[in-house]
């Protein structure tokens, strides 16, 4: 018989997640600064990610899809970062300001 056992119960885990997905929305819908956007939007891929690896661990410990879903997400989110930050210095070479309700280059 194959049976895991787990330190810490799914539902724990599922609660930190959403906790801290929930900072990281908190924190990208409160802040002015792009760079503190660009933080909170990386906290929910965390959240996710967290997600991921423990419905990998607890539903699928055999199969190594969810692991490589989750390193895939993990890709993304370090380009993501890489592109926001990539595009917070352009904006602010030309505006020389980093606040989101200052920069209005698209409204006409």
């Amino acid at each position: 018989m194959n049976t895991i056992v787990t330190a810490v119960p799914l539902e724990y885990v599922l609660t930190i997640a959403a906790v801290l997905f929930c900072l990281g929305l908190w924190g990208a819908l409160s802040r002015r600064n792009t760079v503190g956007i660009l933080m909170g939007v990386e906290l929910m891929l965390n959240a996710v990610n967290i997600n991921l690896i423990a419905f990998w661990r607890y539903l699928e410990p055999q199969r190594t899809s969810g692991l490589l879903f989750t390193i895939f997400a993990i890709t993304v989110a370090a380009a993501e970062a890489a592109v926001g930050l990539a595009m917070v210095i352009a904006v602010y070479r030309t505006r020389l300001t980093i606040n989101a309700d200052e920069i209005d280059t698209l409204k006409g």
